[in-house]
């Protein structure tokens, strides 16, 4: 206590100095704070257009579905796939984690349209989901996008292909889930452009009750994708998904979350640990300045650390006072930037960075937005960080005074 109380008035005897040290700190945390929000806001957007159109963040299917899915077997399916999705939302244990839960079909196909044909990929889903994760309806450059079954939306390549304009009727030829041959008419609805050809030559969209009726599926889907609220639970949350759903009955599933899936999403979360190393650069950066003012305060109080060793204070307190005024330099420094760090990412959240003008040329169908991430967590985490870093900086002035020789100290002033 007293080291505590002899540490916080020698900061008050140069105020101005005192305020202008805390200040450089608390500018260096703001900016980790703030490079914390955006690079984990950049993650999540990232993370999400990355996964949505394929994986989710976990994906259920079937086992024999997760074997051979690069094939895209339609015999392989959820058997009723809208009372799974219903009991992943009402999963005790998942309140509030859950943003979607969608049901997709994908199979390869034949399209017709008199005498041209086109082997395609299907991606089928609820339309009102989709246009929350696959946003194909963004890019519908003429008609509409899906609003009634027996509808779909095809590529400007497709289009093309196959000589087809909005209000056409396409014919679609599939392998059906019980090795039949399906066959069903739909009605151009739209046509999209993503100035990507895998996706404007290979792709169309229809509605899920009418994948359902094409390939014989009985209210089945390929899988149910789920995404998160907080997609780092994912691992986390998949095994109770799994065991929720053995346990209502349904056998025979795969549940599995992004990471444990690979690929480039997972490879994307691989540079958070360089991130954080990046966090801590900066704060030592702003900290130094603690060094060059303890360092300052050591030489100008060389009497006063004279006389009180004079007067019996160990080194050990010598030490302990002046590395004790360096943290608290460092911890109010912290405390202000990351604050000010929270407020700024709050900011930005609600106003959101759009950087759809960057991809002018790129009409990828993603959310072009990127809002940081408001984790008060990681500000107590940082703070922590900041308060840590001011101490080892301030430990060599510190150890300086210690080793003090107190008649040399007082006699050169």
């Amino acid at each position: 206590m007293k080291l505590t109380t002899m540490a916080l008035r020698n900061l008050g005897r140069n105020r101005r100095r005192t305020l202008m040290t805390a200040l450089s700190m608390a500018i260096a945390m703001t900016l980790v704070m703030f490079m914390n929000g955006l690079i984990n806001g950049m993650m999540d957007n990232l993370i999400f257009n990355a996964s949505k159109d394929d994986f989710g963040h976990i994906n259920i299917t079937t086992t024999g579905f997760r074997e051979r899915s690069k094939f895209l077997p339609v015999e392989e399916y959820v058997r009723d796939s809208g009372k799974v999705a219903a009991a992943i939302q009402s999963m005790p244990g998942l309140e509030g984690k859950v943003d979607v839960v969608a049901q997709r079909v994908r199979f390869g196909t034949l399209l017709a349209n008199g005498s041209n044909t086109k082997p395609a990929l299907c991606i089928a889903g609820d339309p009102g989901t989709e246009r929350k994760l696959l946003m194909l309806d963004r890019s519908v450059k003429e008609g509409s996008y899906l609003t009634k079954p027996g509808e779909a939306i095809i590529g400007t390549g497709i289009a093309k292909d196959l000589g087809l304009k909005v209000g056409d009727t396409l014919k679609v030829v599939s392998q059906k889930a019980d090795f039949g041959l399906g066959m069903k008419k739909f009605r151009v609805a739209g046509i999209f452009f993503t100035n990507v050809n895998s996706l404007d030559g290979n792709v169309f969209q229809i509605g899920l009750a009418d994948a359902q009726d094409l390939l014989g599926m009985e209210g089945g889907a390929s899988q149910v994708i789920m995404m998160l609220g907080d997609y780092t639970k994912a691992a986390r949350d998949a095994p109770l998904v799994a065991a929720g759903l053995e346990g209502l009955g349904y056998k025979g599933l795969s549940v599995r979350s992004w990471e444990n899936e690979g690929g480039a999403v997972a490879w994307l979360n691989q540079f958070r640990p360089v991130y954080n190393m990046i966090y801590v650069v900066v704060a030592f950066l702003g900290a130094f300045v603690i060094a060059n003012v303890m360092l300052m305060v050591v030489l100008e109080r060389k009497r006063e650390i004279g006389i009180l060793k004079a007067m019996g204070m160990p080194p050990r307190e010598i030490l302990g006072l002046f590395l004790m005024e360096g943290t608290m330099l460092g911890a109010i420094g912290s405390a202000a930037g990351v604050v000010l760090g929270l407020l700024l990412n709050v900011l930005v959240r609600a106003v959101g960075i759009d950087y759809t003008a960057a991809m002018a040329s790129f009409a990828w169908p993603i959310d072009p937005v990127i809002r940081t991430a408001v984790n008060p967590l990681a500000g107590l985490v940082l703070f922590f960080v900041g308060t840590a870093v001011a101490m080892v900086i301030a430990w060599l002035p510190s150890r300086k005074a210690a080793k003090m020789d107190p008649v040399e100290a007082i006699r050169s002033v």
